[in-house]
């Protein structure tokens, strides 16, 4: 009758429209109800009710069948959660459950305002197999969710991985997450978020309290995001976890950075300034963190570095270069690059001690005194001309004076204890003081505790040349670990081979010196010299050598003569230089050619003694037509009469024919003609110049 009275009720308040589709539902109904008549459990019931509540017009969705379950296998808390979509405000949820054995006995957990709620074992039937359904009041809709049935205490559900740490074991990577449980975990991992995903299914490793995936056959180099879930591997009724959040892997460091280091000298203090490269973008798709560690020889000298924790102070930056600050004292830098997959190879830098050329000895230290807060004191064990320590002591504040002990530090390399430091060995004594956060050297010198002589003489002491008159003297220094003490100079002694009755002679020499030249000795002497180390305590054991000088030879004759020849060869090779240079400057002035006469010696001596008589000649132009008057026509026309009275007298006497005499005459023809173009060529030479007994005469040309 209340199902008609509301059938009535929504038919009254309805279109016409909706008629039709009432009847059909309402048919349905019916059928449904003659179907469920012979059950009697209470899922009809519920089925019933939900049709009922469709039939009803209801506008909500119904909720999603709620999930009961512990979120691990200890806990006795029950969460139940389901799914509710609205654009209501005002929503709220009865919780339904039932033992499936039991038709109409319901426990309802009612108004509640979310979509979830935690409920203890104590409230709910978790030992036996319950029926669970959820209905939503929006508004004035009414909506209810499919039933599930099982047994709570067998459902598990257990926590999405939060905190997911990665790492890279060469090219496996490593998961790890906090979970006391081993589960079974589903894993989707890609390169790029345009790639689609790969699955994979493992279990995992328990390592309480962390669970451990390890994800073969990867890339070490390349950058992944990773997913994660999880469910139980024990619980009977295991459900899936929430997916993690999207993990950025980034690639591995293989290579430490690249630092580069710059020293600079600040009043006692160094500032080192530091640089590197930036990491390969793959290994920082997450950031890259750089820590800085300085490692001096004790941390608390003389600024502390070491936190409330006791750990080592660090400093962190995200750029690319660093400024730290050091004392005199040898330090080590550490870089190291931090992503979320691990740390890189650390860069180590190492700052040496500062040199000092002139190091000098200690005048006055702390050790006995009350060190303050901001005071410490360093000494280097040294052992030979390096300053790099054997061992390094420390004094703080924290060690009073009469009673420093030995300190135990496992961060620290720095021991303290007076009685342990060693006599006759050399220490660099460094005081240091903390001057607004930095390290400062105020003084750094060399110390010893107790000194001595040299156990040890000088090495390899030798001579290496010597004249008639003076000695070269070599040797190497006394190592350090023999000196015992601060070497402040060497003693030489040279004395005479018998020569007892005179004392050695003796000289200083300066520590530093690893040679020496003798000079002023006696030739053809034989020599003993001795030489030793001197430190402030004493002398110690002596090195000894000896040598006999040369003879002093006599000045060499032979050299004397081949310097003078040299000289007189030298003398010979410029005089011939000279006359050459004189030659091309200074021409000769050519002699004239005196021709040989042989003259009649005279009838008297007086013939020898005529003076010179001085001629004036004329020359004149030669013309074709007329002879020149010369003197050599003169002489020329002497000569052809004496030629034709020759011919003349030859003819009468030969009685030769006419003929004869015609050829001979053409013949002579002939031969003056060739006489006058040779006596042409004497006139034209004569023309210039005529010489005459020797002497040269102006020659003045008139033509007739």
């Amino acid at each position: 009758v209340t199902f008609l009275g509301n059938t009535n009720q929504l038919l009254e308040h309805r279109l016409a429209s909706w008629a039709l589709l009432l009847s059909v539902m309402i048919i349905f109904l019916l059928y449904l109800m003659e179907t469920f008549q012979h059950l009697s459990s209470l899922n009809g019931y519920v089925i019933f009710l939900l049709l009922a509540t469709i039939s009803t017009g209801s506008a909500c969705e119904a909720p999603s069948s709620p999930l009961c379950f512990r979120q691990d296998e200890d806990k006795n808390v029950y969460i139940c959660e389901w799914d509710f979509n609205t654009n209501e405000t005002d929503v709220t949820f009865d919780l339904y459950f039932n033992d499936s054995s039991e038709i109409a006995y319901n426990d309802k957990i009612g108004d509640i305002k979310e979509n979830h709620i935690e409920l203890g074992d104590e409230r709910l039937i978790v030992a036996s197999r319950v029926d669970m359904w959820v209905k939503a009041r929006a508004g004035k809709s009414i909506c209810t969710s499919p039933i599930w049935s099982g047994t709570l205490e067998h459902t598990v559900k257990y926590e999405p991985p939060q905190n997911i740490n990665v790492s890279w074991l060469r090219n496996d990577l490593s998961l790890s997450w906090e979970s006391k449980y081993p589960s079974l975990a589903e894993v989707w991992f890609r390169k790029d978020h345009t790639e689609s995903w790969e699955k994979r299914l493992m279990n995992t490793t328990n390592k309480a309290p962390m669970q451990i995936l390890l994800v073969v056959n990867l890339l070490k180099n390349t950058a992944y995001q990773v997913q994660i879930r999880q469910r139980s591997i024990q619980a009977a009724n295991p459900l899936w976890s929430d997916w993690s959040p999207v993990v950025m892997v980034p690639a591995e460091f293989e290579q430490p950075p690249l630092v580069r280091s710059t020293t600079t000298l600040l009043n006692g203090t160094r500032q080192v300034n530091l640089t590197w490269e930036r990491m390969p973008q793959a290994a920082a798709v997450t950031g890259v963190t750089y820590i800085v560690d300085v490692t001096q020889s004790f941390l608390r000298c003389p600024c502390n570095t070491v936190g409330r924790t006791g750990k080592k102070k660090s400093h962190n930056t995200k750029l690319n270069r660093y400024t730290v600050y050091v004392s005199y004292s040898a330090a080590n830098i550490t870089v190291t690059a931090r992503n979320a997959a691990g740390l890189s190879p650390p860069a180590v830098v190492h700052v040496p001690a500062a040199s000092a050329p002139d190091l000098k000895t200690c005048d006055e230290t702390m050790l006995d005194k009350k060190l303050k807060n901001d005071v410490c004191l360093e000494f280097y064990e040294l052992q030979d001309a390096d300053l790099i320590p054997e061992r390094v002591w420390c004094l703080t504040s924290e060690n009073t004076t009469n009673k420093r002990k030995e300190i135990k530090d496992s961060k620290s390399t720095c021991s303290v204890s007076v009685t342990d430091m060693k006599d006759y060995t050399r220490y660099l004594y460094f005081e240091h003081k903390c001057q607004d956060g930095k390290p400062q050297t105020r003084k750094m010198c060399l110390y010893y505790k107790k000194e001595g002589v040299p156990s040890k003489e000088p090495q390899n002491f030798m001579t290496v040349s010597d004249t008639h008159d003076s000695a070269d003297l070599t040797w190497k220094q006394i190592s350090y670990e023999h000196l015992r003490g601060f070497l402040t100079h060497y003693k030489l002694c040279t004395v005479k081979i018998n020569s007892q009755s005179k004392p050695p002679e003796c000289i200083n020499i300066s520590a530093s010196a690893t040679k020496h030249h003798l000079k002023n000795l006696t030739p053809a002497t034989k020599y003993n010299v001795t030489l030793a180390g001197v430190t402030q305590t004493g002398e110690g054991p002596v090195a000894m050598e000896s040598f006999t000088t040369l003879r002093e030879k006599p000045f060499n004759v032979w050299i004397s003569f081949g310097l003078l020849l040299g000289f007189f060869l030298f003398s010979i090779f410029c005089t011939v230089v000279l006359k050459r240079i004189k030659t091309k400057v200074f021409p000769p002035v050519p002699k004239p050619v005196m021709p040989d006469f042989s003259l009649r010696p005279p009838e008297s001596e007086e013939m020898w003694e005529r003076k010179e008589e001085v001629h004036e000649v004329t020359l004149h132009r030669l013309i074709p037509d007329q002879k020149p008057v010369s003197e050599a026509t003169v002489l020329k026309g002497e000569w052809d009469d004496e030629a034709g009275r020759q011919v003349e007298k030859d003819g009468c006497c030969s009685g030769e024919s006419d003929d004869e005499r015609s050829s001979v005459a053409s013949g002579d023809d002939t031969l003056r003609k060739a006489d006058l173009k040779g006596l042409e060529q004497v006139e034209t030479e004569l023309a210039m110049l005529i010489y005459r007994n020797g002497l040269v005469f102006d020659v003045k040309s008139e033509s007739l």
